[in-house]
This record gives structure tokens, C-alpha cells and sequence, in this order.
């Protein structure tokens, strides 16, 4: 079956009711998106940062630093907020906290939105995704799974990926021969992890252009506040994604290769059991798209940092620094992740805060990774920064990265080869950053390579 063929099918299948659509974006959307706005003109903090980000991806340090020096948590109307390094790591690593933003479902609002999640999508923060599922689930899944995505399965790849590099910057001169500008981030940044990332679960060619597409579209699917036509849109994006991925994993099955994902299809734990249909599709997916979408954004921002950076740039290219250092530091600097959501689901102590059941946290990952207690000069660029690898742009805790190992080999080979190549690299005019919030990056990035 052709990828048309395949993407027309998943455009008709698994239609939303209406009404439950319209009360989705209403009760996740609308009214949230609305009351935040609120409350960040009376002064609230956090509303004030995710106002901040809406108008721009620039990072609102100055209220990063306010809500630091309000203790551990800054009290916000909607969450206990925090910006310090290690209060970030307890909250990510405490066995009383669950992943996401969760309600008691006695409430009448959890009840109706109960009801309207019926017909949603799966997406990446829909159960049984791994960024959602806690144990026992989540320990037995991210068992099956990192045996797949090890570090030593992620080495292997090193040499494949450096082959796809030297490929693009070839096609990426071509473009340039003629002396205009060529975007860095169409023609290499997303074109490199989704090559690999398509590689590793085995699909086709043809079908890499869809994988690309898929991962653009659904990205915003993180966000709040969500305009409704932008709110269908990301919506009809993961029917039509979840449908292409089943058929995909179908035809795995018919016919395995040597690639990760047929490994993924047949791997069993020590007891004998599988992946369930559910979460091998939604750990595939989560997989496939997260594997494109968090290292295109990683390429671009370091690019952008390294072209403002000349001196340090040259350093590495000379080889008088590391480049997996820099990429630690581009992770550090500019996050491709902003921030994440935590419920408590017990009353508990944390960072000597008494919290109670049912409080939900917000766990600014940008703003630990700027904390002063932890990194020196922490809002200047430093590629030869020796505590680097400490920041916490992969998360942490048992809902740590999965896929940080592949990102990082990538980062690492991509900033490398592209800044090898074309040592004076240079920013152009036109950039133009991504209009999500919560994942951060480039959406064009013109580069003169002369």
C-alpha cells in the first residue's frame, strides 16, 4: 500500500465525537489558557512565565530568578513552582509524585473530561505512554525498552549516522553553490535525527517525509492554549500518525528486519511477557517522534550558540575542546524541553516543604539549568564548562530521557561534522523560531556557508 493510500485510510478512522472535541479544548485549552492570563496580570509568577513564553521563546530569566529566590517552591495559584537544580531532581526522582496534571476524579470537571477524553487520540501524554505511566507499568515497560535503546545499541549507530551527516552537508554545499542562504534546519538539523531515528525503527524511504510531517504537526500537542483550529489540527494529526504507525508495526510483524523496532515487536521480559498492542504502539510512536523532534531542536539552538560564539567555536573545531561538552552546554544553555508537570499522590516532604495529596508542580527544567548554586556564571555560554553534563534537560528520575544517549551521539556528530565543514559559518537573515512553547527550537534558520 502507497503512503498515500495509507494516510488517506488514517484521515477516515477514529473520528472524534464533536461535542467531546469542543469539551476537550474547552476544559484543556481554552479556559486554563484563560485563567492563566488572569492570574499573570495580579502578578502570578508561573502565569507570568507561561505568558512569557506564548510572546516568545526567548527564556524570561528575570522571573526565573524571582521564583528561585522565593525559597524552594514559589506558591503560584495553579502550582508549587520551582526553579532550583536540586529541588528539580527531588521532585523528578520522589516515589510520591506522579508524572503529568492529574485530578481527583470525584470532581465534576475530571468527570466530564472523563467523558471527553473517550474519543481523543493517543498522544504522548495519554496513557500508556512511558512520559505518563508510573509503576509498576512504567518500570516493566522501560525494562523491555532499554534493552533496545542501550548505550552500547546507540554506539553502533555512531558510524550510520556519520555516514548520513557527510550525505546531507553534501547535498546542504550543493544548495549553497549559488551563493544564497540554505535553511539549516530543513535542509540538515531535522533532516539528520529523522533519518536515523526512521533507520532504527525501520521505515521506508518514501515514508520519511510523512515521519517529518507527523512530528511538526503534533509537536504543539504539549502545549496550553491551543487556538481551537490549531487544537483539530494536532488532533487529526495523531489519529492519522497513530493509524499510519499500526499499519507500520503490522507489516514489522509480517516481515521483521534487523532493525530496532522488530526487536522491540519480539522482545519478551524474563517472565515471557510482551509489550501490549496499546504500548508498543504508543512507546513506538513516543519513540519515532520524540527521537526526531527534541535532537532537531538540540542542532538548531547549538548552531545558533556557536555562530554567536565564534571564538568557541573555532576552539572546537581546533580541537582544544569537546564537542560532546558543548552539547551538554547547548542543553544547558537553551533546553529543548522548558519545563514539566508533577501531581503528588500522597501527602509528602519535599525539599522540607510539607506538601499535601493532590498538589500539583511544576519542575522548571530551563530555570534549574541556570541555578547559580550549581553553575558558575550560569547565564554565560561555555563550551568548556566542566559540570555541564549536570543539567537536567533530559528530565531525571525514573521518567529520565530514554532516548538521551541517541540525542547526544547525534548533537555530537551533527554540531561536528556540519561546523568541520563549514568552519565560518553564519547567521542569516529571516530566522524564525518554532510557535511551541514547551518544546524549543528553530523553525528556520537561514545559514550563509561561504
Amino acid at each position: 500500500m502507497s503512503p498515500s493510500t495509507r494516510l488517506s485510510r488514517a484521515a477516515h478512522q477514529g473520528i472524534a465525537h464533536p461535542a467531546q472535541a469542543l469539551t476537550r479544548w474547552s476544559l484543556g485549552q481554552a479556559l486554563p489558557s484563560a485563567a492563566i492570563a488572569v492570574r499573570a496580570r495580579r502578578g502570578d509568577l508561573q502565569g507570568q512565565v507561561i505568558r512569557a513564553t506564548h510572546d516568545s521563546q526567548e527564556l524570561p530569566l528575570e522571573l526565573f530568578a524571582r521564583i528561585r529566590e522565593a525559597g524552594p517552591f514559589y506558591r503560584g495559584h495553579f502550582a508549587l513552582v520551582t526553579a532550583h537544580h536540586a529541588v528539580v531532581r527531588e521532585v523528578l526522582s520522589s516515589p510520591d509524585v506522579q508524572s503529568g496534571i492529574g485530578l481527583d476524579d470525584d470532581r465534576p470537571i475530571a468527570r466530564l473530561l472523563g467523558w471527553a477524553g473517550r474519543s481523543a487520540p493517543m498522544g504522548p501524554l495519554s496513557e500508556p505512554s512511558l512520559l505518563v505511566t508510573e509503576p509498576p507499568d512504567h518500570t516493566r515497560m522501560r525494562k523491555l525498552v532499554t534493552r533496545v535503546f542501550t548505550v552500547r545499541a546507540v554506539e553502533r549507530l555512531r558510524h550510520r549516522t556519520e555516514q548520513v551527516a557527510e550525505e546531507l552537508l553534501d547535498e546542504l554545499e550543493s544548495r549553497a553553490a549559488g551563493g544564497d542562504p540554505v535553511d539549516l534546519i530543513d535542509t540538515y538539523a531535522a533532516a539528520l535525527p529523522v533519518t536515523v531515528i526512521c533507520e532504527i525503527l525501520g521505515v521506508p524511504l518514501a515514508e520519511r517525509p510523512i515521519v517529518r510531517r507527523f512530528g511538526t504537526l503534533a509537536a504543539p500537542s504539549l502545549d496550553l492554549g491551543l487556538p481551537l483550529v490549531r487544537f483539530r489540527q494536532v488532533e487529526r494529526t495523531l489519529r492519522e500518525f497513530d493509524a499510519w504507525l499500526r499499519d507500520h508495526i503490522e507489516q514489522v510483524r509480517r516481515s521483521p528486519g534487523d532493525d530496532l523496532l522488530s526487536q522491540l515487536v519480539a522482545i519478551r521480559d524474563d517472565d515471557g511477557a510482551r509489550l501490549s498492542d496499546a504500548e508498543l504502539i504508543s512507546t513506538a510512536g513516543l519513540v519515532l517522534a520524540a527521537g526526531f523532534e527534541t535532537t532537531v531542536n538540540l542542532i538548531g539552538n547549538a548552531s545558533v550558540l556557536l555562530a554567536n560564539h565564534p571564538e568557541q567555536r573555532a576552539a572546537l573545531v581546533a580541537g582544544d575542546a569537546s564537542w560532546l561538552r558543548a552539547v551538554d552546554e547547548a542543553l544547558r544553555f537553551d533546553p529543548p524541553v522548558l519545563l514539566t508537570g508533577r501531581t503528588v499522590v500522597r501527602d509528602t516532604e519535599i525539599a522540607g516543604v510539607p506538601i499535601r495529596r493532590g498538589r500539583v508542580l511544576t519542575a522548571l527544567l530551563a530555570a534549574a539549568n541556570r541555578d547559580p548554586e550549581v553553575f558558575t556564571d550560569p547565564d554565560t555560554f561555555d563550551v568548556t564548562r566542566e559540570n555541564a553534563g549536570d543539567h537536567l534537560a533530559f528530565s531525571g528520575g525514573r521518567h529520565y530521557c530514554l532516548g538521551a544517549a541517541l540525542a547526544r551521539m547525534e548533537g555530537e556528530v551533527a554540531l561536528r561534522a556540519l561546523h568541520e565543514r563549514f568552519p565560518d559559518l553564519t547567521l542569516a537573515p529571516g530566522a524564525r523560531r518554532r510557535d511551541t512553547r514547551i518544546l524549543r527550537g528553530w523553525a528556520r534558520l537561514p545559514v550563509d556557508v561561504a
